[in-house]
């Protein structure tokens, strides 16, 4: 596939996608990209203010004809204008006419459904890999998930994981989740991403998401309820479920379950509370009181907190013969911010640039992380600081 450019950066002038031209500016000054984003004034002061070696297309979230101008010149569109079920679905729809592929930052399940309900078919006909949630939702459930079982190497019952993290939150996230308010009830199914006909009666049983506050086995932490969890089960499940259809299942009624993780029992019982409430205000019409006292789109954590940020994920892996194994991804910066933007634009890169990705070139639809990167994904981000590795 021959285009002018390897990667367009959308959403450039946003808080994410800002530290995205960053990284690419400053890991791959050699790379041919462009920038993309609505207001053409605030594109050309970020060119001129990272001094960033790229070209700027000006395309607003309804403009279809300017998005189509610049998906058909690039081999990978990395997407970071959020709310995404606002600002993108008209670029994945573009992605997918003109066979270009997708990755973002996305944690918006019930868009992500409508992507899979639209365009999974024409994706996977035409091998076009459209992969969101490719940042800290939810590559290191996904990824780690994957790195765990495939490395066990024998079929896998049951995997655990307990994450922990040390982050903020920026004016964009506050908005995706102020926007998406309270779901649906079909929306809160906990396969909601899986294909027709994918589930057990075995795996919907034991599949029902819940926390408990308890010392998790071999460590000095507690478990208690994981912030992203809600989000990165149904994408693991997908990932899964996939493999299954592609003769590669985890295991038989595989099933996965995220708990998040905690220095101290009072601690995991008053975040576990915090978060509890947090998602209470957001269902109520209480989120337009709370919203204004929130960081507003485009404000974030400083330079000094993104630096100082860190997540960890430990992955407790059951065979179906009863043995464990443990597993840890872990990595330094926000995971928000500093190692979402890393790991989207590795997983652009990855895209852009690997002649080995999963299944073959004509494999496509809409996918994840562990399904349509995987290895390679893998090794781009251990050579970035990212560790993958067994306990």
């Amino acid at each position: 596939m021959e285009r002018k450019y390897q990667i367009i950066l959308y959403g450039a002038t946003g808080f994410t996608g800002r530290l995205c031209a960053e990284y690419f500016q400053s890991n791959y000054p050699d790379l041919n990209w462009a920038i993309s984003g609505r207001n053409k004034e605030k594109l050309e002061d970020l060119k001129k203010e990272l001094n960033l070696n790229c070209d700027i297309f000006v395309a607003d979230s309804d403009d279809y004809e300017a998005i189509q101008n610049f998906v058909k010149q690039t081999k990978v569109v990395l997407s970071a204008a959020g709310p995404f079920a606002r600002y993108s679905t008209k670029v994945v729809e573009a992605c997918v006419e003109n066979k270009t592929h997708y990755t973002d930052i996305t944690g918006e399940n019930h868009w992500v459904k409508g992507l899979i309900d639209r365009f999974h078919e024409k994706a996977a006909l035409d091998g076009t890999r459209i992969i969101p949630s490719c940042g800290y939702d939810s590559i290191p459930s996904d990824l780690g998930a994957y790195f765990s079982v495939t490395r066990t190497e024998k079929p896998v019952k049951h995997v655990t994981v307990y994450q922990s993290a040390l982050g903020g939150a920026s004016g964009g996230t506050t908005e995706t989740m102020f926007t998406m308010g309270p779901l649906p009830k079909e929306m809160r199914d906990p396969f909601l991403l899986n294909p027709e006909n994918s589930v057990s009666e075995s795996q919907r049983k034991n599949s029902k998401d819940t926390f408990l506050i308890k010392k998790i086995p071999g460590t000095d932490s507690y478990s208690g309820m994981g912030m992203m969890a809600f989000a990165n089960t149904r994408v693991v499940r997908r990932s899964a479920a996939l493999f299954d259809l592609n003769q590669k299942p985890y295991g038989a009624d595989f099933t996965f379950s995220e708990q998040g993780s905690f220095s101290s029992k009072s601690t995991a019982r008053l975040a576990s509370l915090a978060l509890m409430s947090a998602f209470l205000v957001i269902a109520t019409p209480l989120r337009r009181i709370v919203r204004p006292l929130l960081p507003k789109p485009g404000e974030g954590p400083s330079k000094e907190a993104r630096d100082k940020g860190w997540f960890k994920g430990l992955f407790v892996v059951e065979t179906e013969d009863g043995e464990e194994r443990r597993f840890e991804i872990a990595g330094s910066g926000d995971p928000g911010y500093k190692s979402t933007s890393k790991m989207v634009c590795e997983s652009a890169l990855t895209l852009a640039f690997s002649e080995d990705l999963p299944f073959g070139e004509g494999f496509g639809g809409v996918l994840t992380s562990a399904v349509g990167l995987g290895e390679p994904l893998v090794s781009r981000l251990s050579k970035a600081g990212i560790t993958f590795k067994e306990l």
